[in-house]
């Protein structure tokens, strides 16, 4: 209400409340039963539902649409003159950089900004971190000698035992480049080495391409593929759910970390509804319970502070792998691209 009053005794009217330099709201002037339109590509294993749910008890009226990670920046993209949605988390900085580009998001600030490690997210203010994933291959519990890198599966005892995820996902497309960068060449195609894409091409060739509707993870507790790609929430929600204990592939030259962002799409005409939730969602209150029920890792140290032993074990059972993601950003569409169209049988 303190803004509300001065831009009143500015003689500002109401109307222009929100073009103003007195247009900030209080919560208690958000209309929250407007209906928000939230993309996502972190709404799998009843995240979306979970959300809808909890938001209502918030107050909030807000439909949330799962879409795998490279089609949901696409989506976006796509719809950028006629857009359908308000808001986006869950993809990571690798898509909104394209976003940027395509200017189909915008700069925005949330209330808990100086709450986070702001290198994780956009220097420029269009995105900002809320979850930390570390990209793993998951494995059965009871292998000996379990490989410790993906090159080791690139043998004729692994053919078909693991299984790699499709690149339309955000966890398939990062992997297979955590993979390429490892053979950078300025002089290579798409700056990667012959080496390297003669090891890409093994590399899938060699194991089992996602299929539609398996249940990967069962294939991996049974043994019959039994290693498989995974996102770090998705581990630790799997062996809640699952009772079910993973090795982990930790290689030396370490794994992805992707950070899970949230930004504000262009042309939304509910842009304080928009921030409002951003504000309530990326809060330590709602990332500790985020975290509680589907094991993510927030980068809210409020909530990292209250993990469970289990997340605090498998954040310290791998490290960061060292990659150019702004380098990534400029070749991965055409990484994918060359793979799917020359590797894929």
């Amino acid at each position: 209400m303190k803004n509300l009053k001065r831009c009143v005794a500015l003689g500002i009217s109401a109307a222009m409340l929100t073009l103003s330099v007195c247009s900030s709201v209080s919560a208690a002037e958000v209309d929250k039963s407007q209906k928000l339109i939230v993309y996502t590509n972190s709404g799998s294993n009843g995240r979306d539902e979970w959300l809808k749910s909890t938001a209502k008890d918030a107050g909030y009226n807000i439909e949330v649409v799962q879409i795998q990670g490279g089609d949901l920046s696409n989506r976006i993209i796509s719809e950028k003159n006629n857009p359908q949605a308000d808001m986006v988390f869950g993809l990571n900085a690798m898509e909104y950089e394209k976003l940027k580009n395509e200017e189909v998001i915008d700069k925005w600030e949330p209330e808990w900004k100086d709450q986070v490690d702001m290198s994780l997210g956009d220097e420029d203010g269009y995105y900002y971190p809320i979850v930390i994933q570390p990209l793993v291959n998951i494995m059965n519990a009871d292998i000996e000698n379990p490989p410790a890198d993906v090159l080791d599966l690139l043998t004729d005892e692994w053919t078909d035992k693991y299984t790699i995820l499709n690149f339309g996902g955000g966890t398939g497309k990062t992997l297979l480049a955590s993979l390429l960068v490892r053979y950078t060449d300025e002089n290579g195609e798409y700056g990667i080495s012959d080496e390297g894409w003669e090891t890409a091409k093994k590399w899938i060739q060699n194991g089992h391409m996602e299929q539609d509707g398996e249940d990967y993870v069962g294939n991996v507790i049974s043994g019959t593929i039994p290693v498989c790609e995974m996102w770090g929430s998705g581990v630790i929600q799997n062996q809640d759910e699952r009772d079910y204990k993973f090795q982990i592939m930790s290689p030396e030259t370490g794994v992805p970390y992707v950070t899970e962002q949230i930004a504000m799409i262009s042309g939304s005409n509910k842009r304080d509804l928009a921030v409002d939730f951003a504000n309530w969602f990326g809060s330590a209150d709602v990332q500790t319970e985020w975290m509680n029920e589907f094991g993510t890792i927030p980068c809210q140290p409020d909530a990292l502070d209250k993990a469970s032993d289990e997340i605090k074990e498998f954040v310290d059972s791998v490290h960061s792998q060292d990659i150019d993601w702004k380098f990534v950003s400029e070749n991965i569409d055409q990484w994918v691209e060359k793979c799917e169209l020359e590797f894929i049988e």
